[in-house]
């Protein structure tokens, strides 16, 4: 078989105790209690669309939408209203992204993952203002771009397990 152009090596296949454990880390982020500033970075969006689009067959829509019910469980937000931009946010990871993305930079990976994040966000915005919340000010913009900016990050981190040697022995540093 041929190799995509980006793909430096082949890789393992992801355990799935692992995928379990970095979608809830990701989701124990953000459950944190830092008063959910409005500009702060959606970590478990991140995750989601990481692994839709490297492990699509595991981590997809359905884990996604129960994510989002955790999530608006926890914040007190409207039933459904991360449920849905999660929901929507993996099949965008799945449907388009999934076979094209990992053959890009890091850095073009992340402005291919940009326009995913503005629309999970302003689906989450839409689903409150229509139900009567607030607006939660211009600093929202912010947060889609922090999450792009973050894409390299995670990339490289959730991809770390995976790039190591299958089998080590005194001939291969790895």
């Amino acid at each position: 078989m041929i190799m995509p152009r980006g793909a430096g090596q082949l890789l393992l296949p992801a355990n799935p105790l692992f995928i379990g454990l970095s979608l809830l880390l990701a989701l124990v982020a953000d459950m944190v209690p830092l008063g959910r500033l409005v500009g702060m970075p959606d970590f478990l969006s991140i995750v989601l669309v990481f692994w839709g689009v490297y492990q699509p067959r595991r981590v997809g829509i359905v884990w996604a939408f129960a994510m989002g019910l955790a999530v608006d469980v926890h914040h007190g937000a409207v039933l459904g209203q991360h449920a849905l931009a999660y929901s929507l946010l993996s099949y965008g990871a799945i449907a388009f992204l999934h076979r094209r993305l990992p053959g890009f930079s890091l850095g073009a990976q992340a402005m291919h993952v940009l326009p995913l994040f503005v629309m999970a966000h302003l689906l989450s915005l839409l689903a409150r203002l229509v139900v009567g919340g607030m607006w939660p000010g211009w600093m929202l913009l912010l947060a889609p771009l922090i999450e792009a900016a973050l894409w390299p990050i995670a990339t490289m981190l959730l991809l770390a397990p995976q790039r190591r040697a299958p089998e080590r022995d005194a001939y291969r540093p790895l």
